[in-house]
């Protein structure tokens, strides 16, 4: 069964996270991902850890599936040649170097565009490629700060807490990924590509989203609430006896059923905690008799009783516990690769399930420069001339 992306080509310039990721959402869905690496070096990912199984990073791995790795050395002449080559043949060009670099290096996207008018060429960079803070360095770290995630997560009077994993850059992955899916869609009305410019601080401004919209509403400034919702009561963790659970509440509706569980019907048709626009009203006292109530039994016996009663509820697991569940093992969100240096290897699954073209984790993420003989054969270069190219450290 053709897959929904086969016979789109990409050539993958990008390095580290958000680039990876995007690159790594086509090639789950069978767009052919080249992957060009600096000689010797390779993404920078390469080199982060530990862990590292057999000297391969478990970081890199966890993004870099189903791409094809070729070393080239950008700074050289004769590089030019290859890359052009690669250029035309593309369908899709994807990089995240600050703004400017492409350019240097005779890459930009007019560059480009004029060697292959219908390329889609994608540039994700910390701020943008225009504006007042385009050349500055544009880190994760930085971005969950400056578009506000931070200031919204973690408790009320504690330091800025950052997401677990990298989502500035994950987002801009995505997003990016989202951009060029759209692109493609218009060059096949149009017959034209185009640029796509997506950066990590617009990426995280748009996740603002309800937050955003009551500070607009109400001129107040967000402040972070831990586990709670800013405008649904109860919706947050809540300590049982052994362990914390998720409760979440989200109607009124589901208030009645709630109480009606917990044997909490005293409470349930006060008018200070009947309709959920009083509940956030009055937050403080009904969370503590929420609180004083779940701390008396064990989580496991907590979320059996409201699972059976339909109230959306459920475990806070850690990682190992994600890659135990029923469901998410269902779902094909662990697969096993066979790495040609670290042997069997886990990386998760593809989230997005598609009925007729389901995109599929075929192989493993490449050691570098593995598929520099294939790719530079396929451009008709021979084995005298790779071998010529490896001497002059071309390749």
């Amino acid at each position: 069964m053709a897959k929904a992306l086969e016979g789109i080509k990409v050539l993958d310039l990008s390095r580290a996270l958000a680039g990876p990721y995007c690159t790594m959402m086509l090639a789950d869905m069978g767009a052919e991902v080249i992957k060009i690496e600096m000689p010797g070096r390779g993404d920078d990912s390469r080199s982060w850890g530990p862990p590292f199984v057999e000297g391969e990073s478990a970081y890199f791995m966890s993004i870099n599936r189903n791409k094809k790795s070729i070393t080239l050395n950008m700074k050289s002449d004769k590089s030019t040649e290859i890359v052009h080559k690669l250029i035309k043949q593309s369908d899709v060009l994807v990089e995240n170097f600050r703004p400017g670099a492409m350019e240097r290096l005779g890459l930009g996207y007019e560059q480009v565009k004029a060697m292959n008018p219908r390329i889609i060429y994608c540039s994700i960079s910390g701020f943008g490629q225009d504006g007042p803070y385009r050349m500055l360095p544009g880190f994760d770290q930085v971005l969950q700060g400056m578009g506000g995630l931070m200031s919204i997560t973690g408790e009320l009077g504690g330091p800025p807490i950052k997401v677990g994993v990298a989502i500035a850059d994950i987002s801009g992955g995505m997003f990016a990924s989202n951009g060029i899916l759209v692109a493609l869609y218009n060059r096949e009305k149009t017959g034209k590509g185009q640029m796509v410019d997506v950066s990590l601080l617009d990426s995280q401004v748009a996740w603002l989203t309800y937050r955003a919209g009551a500070y607009f509403a109400s001129g107040e400034v967000p402040q972070p609430m831990g586990s709670g919702h800013p405008v649904i009561v109860p919706y947050q963790a809540f300590k049982a006896k052994d362990v914390f659970i998720n409760i979440a509440v989200g109607n009124d509706q589901l208030w009645e059923r709630f109480c009606k569980a917990v044997s909490l019907e005293n409470v349930m048709n006060d008018p200070k905690f009947a309709t959920n626009a009083k509940r956030v009203e009055n937050r403080e006292e009904i969370v503590k008799i929420i609180s004083d109530l779940i701390v008396t039994k064990d989580g496991e016996e907590w979320l059996k009783i409201l699972t059976d009663a339909g109230i959306p509820c459920g475990p806070i697991y850690t990682v190992d516990k994600v890659f135990a569940d029923p469901q998410v093992l269902h779902r094909e969100m662990v697969k096993e690769l066979d790495h040609p240096k670290a042997g069997k290897v886990k990386v998760t699954g593809i989230p997005i399930k598609l009925s007729d073209t389901p995109g599929e984790v075929e192989t493993a993420p490449p050691v570098l420069g593995q598929h520099t003989q294939e790719v530079l054969t396929e451009l008709g270069y021979n084995d005298k001339d790779l071998e010529k190219l490896k001497q002059e450290k071309v390749i």
